[in-house]
Formats: C-alpha cells, sequence, structure tokens
C-alpha cells in the first residue's frame, strides 16, 4: 500500500502551490490536496474547524498513518491536527508555518480593490518577485474582492497569530522535517529555530534565497529534501 501524504496550503492557497510535489510524488505516494474551508461559515473556533474538516476528510478517505505536509496555516492545522490525532499522523513536513510568530501585514486590507496593491502583498510572499505570476495576484485579487471572503481570510488570519502552539509542540514526538526559506519574510529563520527547538525529533534545513512558499519558489530543491526525508522514515 503506498504511503498517504496529506498537503495543506496556506491562507491564499489552493491546489496549484502542490503542482510541482504532485508531479514527483504522485506515482509512488497516494497523495491528497483536501482544501481548507476556509470561508465556511460555523460557530466554532476558526482553528478547531479546519482541524474538525481535516479529521472528516482523512477518516472518510480510510487514511491511516499519514504524513502531513503544510505550508503557513497548512501547518498550523497540521501541528493542532498531529497533537489531536497523533495516531493517524506517521511523520510531519513543515514549511514556513505559522503558529508561533507570523510578520502578516493583512489587516483590513484598506487598499484591497487596487490590484498593484495585491501584486506587492503577494511579491512579499516570496524571494524572487517573479513568482508571484499574474495568474496568482489574480487569483488573491479575486478573493480579496469578495468582501464575505476577504473578511474570513483576515478573521482566519488574526486567529492564526493569536493561537499559539507552544503546549503542543513539546509533545508531539513523531518525526518532522522542517523546509524552510532562508529569506522567509512572514515567518523568518527565527522561527524555524523555535519549532526545531521545541519539537522533540524535529531536523531543519535551509533553502537560500527562498521565500515563504519553497514548494512553489524552489520547487526541485523542496521535492529532493522531501524526498530524503520520506525516504528515511
Amino acid at each position: 500500500m503506498k504511503q498517504s501524504l496529506v498537503l495543506l496550503h496556506g491562507l491564499f492557497g489552493g491546489l496549484s502551490n502542490w503542482g510541482g510535489v504532485i508531479d514527483h510524488f504522485g506515482n509512488e505516494y497516494n497523495i491528497h490536496v483536501p482544501p481548507l474551508p476556509i470561508y465556511d461559515e460555523h460557530d466554532q473556533g476558526i482553528l478547531d474547524y479546519l482541524v474538525a474538516s481535516l479529521h472528516h476528510y482523512i477518516v472518510s478517505n480510510n487514511l491511516t498513518d499519514v504524513v502531513l505536509v503544510g505550508n503557513s496555516l497548512g501547518g498550523h492545522v497540521a501541528i493542532l491536527y498531529a497533537h489531536r490525532y497523533a495516531a493517524n499522523v506517521r511523520a510531519m513536513i513543515l514549511t514556513g508555518s505559522s503558529g508561533l510568530y507570523e510578520n502578516n501585514t493583512l489587516g483590513s486590507f484598506p487598499r484591497r480593490h487596487n490590484r498593484s496593491y495585491i501584486q506587492e502583498r503577494v511579491e512579499y510572499t516570496f524571494y524572487d518577485a517573479k513568482t508571484a505570476t499574474s495568474q496568482l495576484v489574480d487569483e488573491v485579487f479575486a478573493i480579496v474582492g469578495d468582501n464575505a471572503k476577504c473578511f474570513r481570510i483576515v478573521k482566519t488570519a488574526k486567529t492564526a497569530q493569536r493561537e499559539y502552539v507552544t503546549k503542543e509542540l513539546p509533545e508531539l514526538t513523531m518525526p518532522v522535517h522542517l523546509i524552510w526559506g532562508a529569506d522567509d519574510r512572514i515567518t523568518p529563520p527565527s522561527v524555524a529555530e523555535e519549532f526545531k527547538h521545541m519539537l522533540p525529533n524535529a531536523t531543519l534545513v535551509y533553502l537560500p534565497e527562498c521565500g515563504h512558499a519553497p514548494m512553489m519558489e524552489n520547487p526541485q530543491e523542496f521535492n529532493m529534501l522531501m524526498e530524503s526525508f520520506l525516504n528515511r522514515l
């Protein structure tokens, strides 16, 4: 039976963020990319709802012993899930994860109808601004242009900044591989160091000239590091 990889995107992310990973690992692994239901209306705490949704997905698909791969908010959700449902998680790969500190200047998007401003914010995510393609900027621009979606985005971001995982991290005993952009300005290298310090069984590797989403900006290097870790499990 193939090992299951569950890829968890960030706040503005989606399936396309993981294209390089899917192409590289699709033949050897059972890959799942569940969309995080950030825009749903519900009465639960935001992160609790996202974790519950992930659990429903994993149970519904009969997945066991999964490797969670999380970027940014997806890493935050992975950590909380692994803490609550440790028996379901074989290992984790975290990249630019929130949960300790996030330099997120979303505010209330006062200039969210200005495409140039949105382009600047998307470019800030990467070391190389060229990674912020017109298609990617258009996707984010469409999201923040929707009042309801923008409200959920801002609320989720603020919740992620408030709800730290400092209590959970020391209790996660599964192997965790931290793959971090050396030039990440949203969750800088000091955050990666803190994750490594607090996690009992963690390894940390930096990708030079790389920002907050290494799997998008340096896909080949990211896949090599990910493959090396998976082979060691």
